[in-house]
């Protein structure tokens, strides 16, 4: 049945954003054989950074606003994927991979955190076969001042 995916995104209250266009040279998402590959998204909405999530996690925005700040971003990964599945969610067969990055203070501990902002929010809409890889990586800084940066891959049918 088509539009399960799209139909548990309406039952928990979310809406994808406009996938946002790449900012340089690369492409935002890449399809081989059975994976879908997206390359790394940040906290946008039309196309622009929201402001709340912008600035160094334990400085500028808490642990809260940088899970916040993932769980958009996991919607932009979404909206990418959406692109890449040809329209359809209910292609997406799993996740195997995410790898976050935290824009951060030099002595923050706490990327996991984070970055499981967005891993919530998969398993949330994907159940069990969202469970992934994962890594979350402190950094001192990302584009346009974002906190937040995640790449993802997905099995597709």
């Amino acid at each position: 049945m088509a539009g399960l995916i799209e139909a548990r995104l309406r039952e928990l209250g979310l809406k994808l954003p406009d996938a946002a266009p790449a900012f340089a040279t690369y492409v935002p998402w890449k399809v081989h054989k059975d994976i879908a590959y997206i390359s790394g998204q940040g906290p946008l909405m039309d196309g622009k950074p929201v402001a709340e999530f912008c600035g160094k996690v334990g400085r500028d925005i808490t642990i809260e606003q940088g899970e916040r700040a993932a769980a958009l971003t996991a919607l932009n990964i979404l909206a990418q994927l959406k692109i890449a599945c040809g329209g359809d969610l209910d292609r997406v067969q799993g996740c195997l991979q995410l790898c976050g990055y935290v824009n951060c203070i030099d002595d923050f501990k706490e990327s996991p955190k984070v970055v499981n902002g967005a891993s919530k929010l998969l398993v949330d809409i994907f159940g069990q076969s969202a469970l992934h890889s994962r890594l979350a990586v402190c950094c001192n800084a990302l584009p346009f001042g974002i906190s937040v940066e995640i790449s993802a891959n997905f099995i597709i049918g």
